[in-house]
This record gives C-alpha cells, structure tokens and sequence, in this order.
C-alpha cells in the first residue's frame, strides 16, 4: 500500500528556522508512515508542478542553515481563480493528502483558500516580523532580534569613536516588534515603532541634553514602517546640527544561522502539524502562546487583530527616560 503525501512549501519572506521546521516534518511525517513532496518556490511553485520527493537524508544537517532549502516566492497568480485551479489540479495529480505551509500572513491567506477548497491544510508562522495575532512568536524572530541587537553594539562602536548618533533602520512594517525587543535588550536610547506617536524634535532635545552632559553617543532604533531612517538622520542634522547617520540593516535580519530558540520552536511546531494531517485535521494554523503550543482554526486566526505589548513598551521606556 502506498505511503500517504505530506506536501510542504515556504512562501513569502524567507526566515531562520525555516529549515528546522522542514527538517522535523520530514522526519515526523516518516515516523507515522506519509511521504513528504517538497513543493519549490511556494505558491508558485505549486501552480507549475514544481513537486518532488524529500526524503529523511534529504534534511540531514540542515537545522543549522539559514533561509530555506524549497525556496520562497510571492505568487499573484495564486491570487487569482485559475491559479488557483492549477494548484488544486497539481495536488491531485501528485496525490498529495495533506499540506504544509511555512510563511506569514499573506501565506496563510492562501494555506485558506486550499483548505476551503478541500485540502487540509496547517499553517505554521515563519517571519521575522513577528506580526501574527494568534501566537506570541514566528519562526524566525528571535533570530532576527538577536541579529539588530549584535549590530546595535557594533554600530555604537564607531558611532562613539566619531561622537556621532546612528540611526538604525529595522524591518517591521505594521509591527515594531523587532526594534522594541532588541531596544530593549540591546541599549537603543531612542525607539521609532509604527505603533506609537513620536516627535523627532523631542528625540533631539533629548539628545543634545545628553551631549551637555558628556554622553556624546546616542542610538535611535527605527522600524521602517514608522519611517526612513535617512529622513530622520537628515532632519537631526538641519534641526539640532546633529552627526547623524543613517544604517539600514535591510536584509541582513533575515538570514544566518538560527538561534537555538528558532530551531527549537520551528520543530516543536512541524512535528504538531504532522501530529494534526496524521489525525486528518486541517485547515488550521500552529503557534505559541505562553510557552504552550496551539493550533487554531485558520480562519479564526486570520481574524484576530495584532495586541501591542504596552507592557514591554513601558519597560523601555523607564530604562530610555532614565538614561543620562
């Protein structure tokens, strides 16, 4: 009797720990008796049959690698009601009983559509943005912060050999998460999120203050949906004739090799979106919250809006406001 197929595909922003994740579906999906088909280049991928066998050897050592050995892209053709006939069709032609999807929310806007269209389908967080409702944390993110807060100290280093103020430039269109965790582990004086109002005329009175009182030094962390980190390095020196520069991290936050956090969490959450197609359970999506794995219906997690942590904020804000 043949094996049952597992497919699995990453799509949208590529992130740390995607590879473990695949790693423990593979092996969990051989450990209950399915095949897994990896699909290469996501959605797009799966519109053009781009199918084929991963086997236990195949994942062999690459919990440890960056990025993601199936390749990612964005589909608009999947969008569309004939991209999404091919990918139904590609499916049944490669008899694949259940799917896999690793990515973030445009991800799983399509992880719903299959589903709604009879294949069960998990979802499984991977971003860094760490902007999913339904779960505390997304594949990928710790590393991502730990990356910023490696660079922060670095950037600080020559910052305060030219007694200038870096202005550091993060990824997080909607949520800020990445600059507010790495803020506040990594010393940032001065925080620009989408989430909160700021005034770069305050941040600058606060930073000539400083420098009166000899710390000539000064790190603003920016996510790149609250602003260009160039625009507010420009404004800080026509405004307070400040040594203002500006570094964008850009796509360095997405790659190296995972933390141990991300290993750990992408594979605990592979093996339960294994656990959950063994069971013939789908459209649902796999997450975290207070250190407990979840799975939740998909569209019920689709819906929830992002909770700010003002908790976190406030931390940082007693440590930026009582800095010299």
């Amino acid at each position: 009797m043949a094996k049952k197929r597992i497919g699995i595909l990453t799509s949208g922003g590529d992130t740390p720990g995607m590879n473990a994740c695949i790693r423990s579906v593979v092996m969990a999906a051989d450990a209950a008796g399915f095949s897994v088909m990896g699909i290469t280049k996501g959605y797009a991928g799966l519109i053009e049959g781009r199918v084929d066998r991963i086997k236990t050897e195949d994942v062999d050592g690459i919990v440890k690698n960056g990025g993601t050995m199936l390749k990612t892209a964005r589909c608009e053709e999947f969008k569309t009601e004939a991209g999404q006939k091919k990918a139904l069709q590609v499916i049944k032609a490669f008899d694949i009983s259940g799917l896999v999807v690793i990515g973030g929310d445009g991800s799983f806007q399509g992880a719903r559509v299959l589903s709604h269209l009879g294949v069960p389908t998990i979802g499984i967080p991977g971003t860094i943005d760490n902007d999913l409702a339904y779960t505390d944390y997304t594949i990928g993110f710790d590393t991502a912060v730990n990356g910023v807060m490696k660079e922060i100290s670095r950037i600080r280093d020559t910052m305060e050999s030219h007694e200038r103020v870096g202005v550091i430039e993060v990824m997080g269109n909607k949520c800020g998460d990445i600059a507010l965790y790495a803020a506040l582990a990594g010393g940032a004086e001065h925080l620009i999120i989408p989430e909160v109002e700021f005034d770069v005329d305050y941040i600058c009175e606060k930073i000539v203050a400083s420098r009166i009182k000899g710390k000539m030094t000064s790190i603003v962390l920016i996510a790149e949906g609250a602003g260009k980190g160039e625009a507010v390095a420009n404004y800080m020196r026509a405004k307070a004739n400040l040594d203002a520069k500006a570094i964008v991290l850009g796509y360095t936050q997405r790659g190296g090799e995972p933390t141990m956090e991300d290993r750990f969490r992408a594979t605990r959450m592979g093996i339960h979106a294994v656990t959950l197609l063994e069971k013939g359970v789908g459209n649902r999506v796999v997450g975290i919250r207070d250190n407990h794995m979840l799975d939740e219906d998909i569209d019920e997690a689709l819906s929830k809006e992002l909770v700010f942590p003002v908790d976190l904020y406030d931390e940082y804000k007693i440590m930026s406001e009582n800095q010299k």
